[in-house]
């Protein structure tokens, strides 16, 4: 093993810079990972473009690689040489209330990968055993890394949003994340309604599986869904309070609408909507490592797969606007010499 490693880290707000650090040893359950891919999302926006420089953050938070060194203490189910993944969140405690009560995606006492501890945008990084996921030799790295993030975020939502197939699922936002739901939706069983702004994401909405395409900027995007009997769900991908809050009428009695999308605006539903048809707003996260284990094996059983674009690591700054400017069709995935393909 070579004593240095290459990494993007933040420079300054937005910008990332190329440098060469020491290779850390694991503590105690930890383990070293050589990074294969990285994903770039949404996420790593406030990750460049808030921290501090004297941190010398290095983002990224959909990680593959294999592991290289393993700390004490490391369960035996893990071992040198296996390919494992590593989400947002870099491994819970085990220990806390959210931990005990099972919603380990939920634990407050667990590292945020990009953000107050270093990612995938480097040749090598340290997780936690606990944030391990096994990757499936059926997908590829670059095909895996999205799955960690957008992949398991969306799939979470459908499975808690109390649909069942047959029903009517919205999908508002055909990104990063929307374009994995509008596939999950579809093999899940459910009629499909993907909601985008404009003719030009049309073809793909219907491409991904949508069984109809709703242009909110020429169509009233409630009153078609109320023409099919509301939607008992609606998955949110955008952070436009106001976008959002619009659709709430077109959920069916009883509907869900699921929150993805983040934004600083509270939403505005009447209460009377709520109370009288017995609808709900809910919020969805991620999920724990067993979660995300089983989106990669579903998405295999599936066949649902992210599209992606690739790009060398050193060129993280032009895969970072790609996606920031949403150019990206539709993840972004920084890649490393060793990327693997898959194992048929």
């Amino acid at each position: 093993m070579t004593p240095t490693f290459r990494a993007m880290q933040v420079a300054s707000e937005g910008q990332l810079e190329l440098v060469e650090r020491d290779v850390p040893s694991p503590g105690a359950g930890d383990v070293l990972i050589t990074v294969e891919v990285c994903g770039v999302c949404g996420a790593d926006r406030s990750d460049i473009e808030k921290a501090d420089p004297a941190t010398r953050r290095i983002p990224g938070h959909e990680i593959v690689g294999r592991i290289t060194a393993m700390g004490a203490n490391v369960p035996d189910i893990w071992e040198i040489g296996q390919r494992v993944g590593v989400g947002r969140f870099g491994g819970p405690c085990l220990q806390c209330a959210a931990c005990r009560s099972g919603r380990l995606h939920l634990c407050r006492n667990q590292p945020v990968m990009g953000a107050d501890t270093d990612g995938g945008y480097a040749e090598m990084v340290v997780a936690r055993a606990s944030g391990l996921v096994a990757i499936p030799p059926e997908l590829s790295s670059s095909e895996a890394a999205p799955i960690l993030c957008a992949g398991i975020a969306t799939f979470n939502a459908l499975k808690t949003s109390g649909a069942t197939a047959g029903d009517t699922v919205a999908v508002f936002g055909i990104g990063g994340l929307g374009h994995m739901a509008v596939q999950y939706a579809r093999q899940m069983g459910f009629r499909v309604v993907a909601i985008g702004r404009g003719q030009d994401i049309a073809a793909d909405a219907l491409a991904l599986g949508a069984h109809h395409y709703v242009d909110a900027d020429q169509d009233d995007a409630v009153e078609a869904l109320s023409d099919m009997g509301g939607a008992t769900a609606i998955l949110t991908t955008a952070g436009d309070a106001q976008s959002v809050s619009n659709l709430f009428g077109g959920l069916a009695l009883g509907g869900r609408l699921m929150l993805l999308g983040i934004g600083p605006d509270p939403l505005a539903v009447s209460m009377g909507q709520v109370v009288g048809g017995e609808r709900g707003v809910a919020g969805s996260l991620t999920g724990s490592p067993f979660e995300i284990e089983r989106t990669l094996d579903f998405s295999v059983l599936s066949g649902v797969r992210p599209q992606i674009e690739t790009l060398p690591f050193e060129q993280a700054n032009e895969a970072y606007l790609k996606m920031k400017t949403g150019a990206a069709k539709f993840r972004m995935v920084l890649t490393m010499e060793s990327d693997a393909d898959a194992h048929q």
